[in-house]
């Protein structure tokens, strides 16, 4: 039996939840609206504030699709509730972030800087750490879509193993390693 997936997903009165015929589930709540196209072999039931996921036979896939289906609608209730935030902090001499327009601007110790156009459906903060680290916060509904955006940000310019310098998200531990030593 599935833990994840047997468990009911509760809503509040500000969000509604709707299921077509094709299992398109469509979110609506105070921050926005998503909507996700599901396995059709879920079956999924909304009863007064509940949404339930049930699985047609207990094959392999169909308990696979299970949990990921449930996960997914629970998701898409949290964001459209709550909404998802991930903070990344750029460490390193002369490294930076600003904000240029819709573009994040970022210097990263390369010749030129970078520009970052971010999605619609993402908004991007920067606090200028006035002498220290600047700290970039994504932010969004979709948690796919900010997850996948601070990646990207993350990815031009990763922390090397050396001095620590580079993007990092902010709860993220980068080990260092021991540098040349002199010979005597």
């Amino acid at each position: 039996m599935a833990r994840i997936g047997s468990k009911p997903i509760t809503f509040s009165d500000s969000v509604t939840v709707s299921v077509s015929d094709t299992n398109v589930v469509t979110v609506n709540g105070p921050k926005g609206e998503l909507t996700e196209q599901l396995p059709p072999e879920m079956v999924i039931t909304i009863n007064d504030g509940e949404v339930v996921v049930d699985r047609p036979t207990d094959q392999k896939r169909h308990r696979s699709l299970h949990g990921m289906s449930r996960s997914l609608i629970l998701n898409m209730v949290t964001g459209v509730t709550e909404g998802y935030k991930k903070k990344l902090t750029i460490k390193g001499v002369g490294y930076r972030a600003t904000l240029s327009g819709e573009a994040l601007e970022l210097a990263l110790g390369f010749s030129h800087p970078i520009f970052f156009l971010p999605p619609e459906e993402v908004d991007i903060s920067v606090d200028s750490g006035r002498g220290k680290d600047d700290t970039i916060t994504v932010e969004g509904i979709d948690k796919q879509l900010v997850g996948q955006v601070a990646a990207k940000i993350r990815d031009l310019r990763p922390p090397e193993p050396y001095k620590g310098k580079g993007v990092r998200y902010v709860d993220e531990h980068v080990p260092l390693k021991a540098g040349k030593t002199a010979a005597r």
